[in-house]
């Protein structure tokens, strides 16, 4: 996987490469809530706003929002959750994206997580 991981507090990763960006949860946010069972996002062509939810994921212990590490316009949906979600659990960094954008400001980026501050923040907040 090209691109270098970005976290938001809220569990999301943006991996970047040129203008666009690829959406996800992380690892950790997968294993609280267990079993994906549905993803729900907005379309393709719709923007998201950084910190604003662009869908909700369920699972069999809770529903969350989807809050945007990243502001832009959504070029492609992972349309293959529908019919896998757990794809979501089996590969959160590769198969189990969500969706990919076009991104707005790539200043937003220095907001939020490198992988290692991610780390420690799941280590205090968890531990």
């Amino acid at each position: 996987m090209a691109g270098k991981l970005y976290f938001n507090k809220e569990h999301l990763w943006v991996r970047v490469e040129g203008n666009r960006g690829t959406i996800g949860i992380s690892d950790h946010a997968q294993e609280e809530l267990g079993d994906v069972l549905l993803v729900e996002t907005s379309s393709v062509h719709q923007k998201v706003k950084q910190s604003n939810s662009f869908g909700q994921i369920e699972s069999a212990k809770a529903v969350s929002d989807l809050i945007s590490p990243v502001s832009g316009t959504i070029i492609e949906v992972n349309t293959a959750l529908s019919d896998e979600p757990e794809l979501i659990n089996e590969d959160p960094y590769g198969r189990g994206w969500i969706i990919k954008v076009i991104l707005d400001n790539p200043k937003e980026l220095d907001e939020l997580l490198e992988e290692d501050a991610y780390r420690r923040y799941i280590q205090e907040e968890y531990s």
